[in-house]
């Protein structure tokens, strides 16, 4: 049996230390297999509740938060490449994170999409969402889910 060929990497980050876990393993990734890496972050449409006959009105996402998210994708492309990896693209975009990752796998097929786990307890998951149950279940690829490292009891 052929070892996995990942020629493409995508890793989404937030600026989160989950993110942060899920970007260190990409890279990691994309070093070992020699892959290009694409690192994507996408600034979080926030609804805006108005009354009971509407349930939200999606609203901007404020101009702090997009430059906020460009930042953290620019950061995490200099640290790739301070890592060796050889390809490094950093994408930023705005909207339902959800939405906005499965329309850039979709529209920018990859080998591998890497996300880190927020760890929602059931009843946050549920109310909530999970991105990233939401990607492992609707994503056209093979995805990775970070965990974040259990901690030993003192």
């Amino acid at each position: 049996m052929a070892p996995p060929s990942f020629r493409r990497i995508t890793v989404a980050i937030d600026g989160s230390s989950n993110g942060d876990a899920a970007l260190d393993a990409a890279i990691d990734l994309a070093h070992r297999y020699g892959s290009d890496l694409v690192i994507v972050s996408v600034a979080p449409l926030i609804p805006v509740y108005i009354s009971t006959s509407e349930p939200y009105v999606p609203a901007a996402v404020p101009p702090s938060e997009i430059g906020h998210y460009r930042e953290i994708v620019e950061a995490a492309v200099k640290k790739a490449e301070a890592a060796g990896v050889a390809t490094v693209t950093g994408v930023s975009y705005e909207g339902v994170v959800v939405d906005e990752i499965l329309s850039h796998l979709e529209q920018h097929p990859t080998d591998l999409f890497v996300i880190g786990s927020r760890g929602l307890s059931t009843a946050k998951r549920i109310l909530l969402g999970s991105v990233s149950s939401a990607v492992v279940n609707h994503a056209p690829c093979p995805v990775l889910v970070v965990r974040p490292v259990p901690t030993k009891p003192a």
